[in-house]
């Protein structure tokens, strides 16, 4: 049965005045309905873009997709043009995009924004989008809501703006939801109630939903698979009990590392070194400037892609420590 969402060998560019800056560089991902993919990763990994290259919301000139494709029921969004992809936008793709204290329209009302989205995508009277953008309210357990559709977005709680975000981005029942750091700004209180709502929309809807987080709590909770972002590439991937339970690659371990462990006056663990620009990224792995199991391959070489030593299916890391073992597994 062919994926939901199929990235293969996507690459996403932008031509700056200090050179190209490779965000997105040759990912493969897949996504099947009713899963939660989480895609995890330092600031600047290129989570987002690899998200808005798949609504194609990437400004060409200056970025532009240097290689690959990316398949949505069976149809490259690549390849479509600006009005089929239109179609495709908030009606099968939904998306909450970061920070909704700026992405709702200030000078609209809530229950406007919500209603332009249904009143471009489906055939319904005025009346009609009115009481269907009310029930998405009510859907998004927002308070009040025949209030709240004639208020301002500066009137209501960043909670709330949260979930008018959530509402218009599921209004026509897509297929896909991309998350974009849905719970950035918000108190953990509301954070979990949001999280539990998009949980509770999957199961209810079966649709599928493309997590983008840098928080590892939030992934090991809801997510069922993980994909794990370093320098515009993707590292490592499995089902969260295999990355969780035995991390392979050495960006993965220093993560989860990093995390707090509640022993009062314990330092923390950090990941030494930088970040690479993303205009002068190093040769072979750009992780191995940082790593202390780097070795000969690692910095000149791309590393290939590995089965984890746990020998879960599915679970693999994209680093040269594992060669040894996957040449003697083929060899045995």
């Amino acid at each position: 049965m062919p994926h939901l969402l199929s990235i293969k060998n996507l690459s996403t560019c932008f031509d700056t005045d200090d050179g190209v800056v490779q965000s997105v560089r040759h990912i493969n991902l897949q996504l099947d309905q009713g899963e939660i993919l989480a895609l995890v990763g330092e600031s600047g990994c290129g989570k987002s873009v690899t998200a808005l290259s798949m609504m194609r919301l990437i400004p060409v000139p200056p970025g532009r997709f240097s290689s690959g494709s990316i398949e949505f029921e069976g149809r490259d969004l690549l390849e479509l043009s600006e009005q089929d992809i239109q179609n495709i936008r908030g009606n099968h793709i939904g998306m909450i995009f970061q920070e909704p204290m700026t992405s709702l329209n200030p000078i609209f009302t809530i229950g406007d924004q919500v209603m332009e989205v249904i009143l471009r995508h489906q055939k319904v009277t005025q009346a009609e989008a009115q009481q269907q953008a009310l029930e998405m309210l009510k859907k998004v357990a927002i308070a009040s809501p025949e209030t709240r559709m004639s208020q301002y977005p500066h009137e209501l709680s960043g909670g709330m703006k949260q979930r008018v975000m959530i509402a218009m981005a599921i209004a026509c029942n897509p297929k896909l939801l991309i998350a974009d750091e849905p719970t950035t700004a918000l108190d953990v209180t509301v954070q979990a109630q949001i999280l539990e709502l998009l949980d509770k929309l999957r199961r209810d809807t079966g649709m599928a939903i493309l997590l983008i987080t840098h928080n590892l709590g939030i992934v090991a909770q809801y997510a069922d698979h993980v994909a794990v972002m370093y320098s515009g590439k993707v590292v490592e991937e499995g089902t969260v009990e295999s990355i969780f339970e035995n991390p392979a690659h050495p960006y993965t371990r220093g993560l989860l590392n990093s995390l707090p462990k509640g022993n009062v006056g314990e330092p923390l663990k950090t990941i030494p070194g930088m970040v690479p620009h993303p205009t002068c990224l190093p040769k072979g792995c750009a992780f191995h400037p940082r790593c202390k199991d780097a070795h000969e391959p690692c910095s000149e070489q791309l590393p290939d892609w590995f089965p984890a030593p746990d020998s879960i299916a599915g679970h693999r890391a994209a680093c040269w420590l594992y060669q040894t073992s996957a040449t003697s597994s083929v060899q045995a």
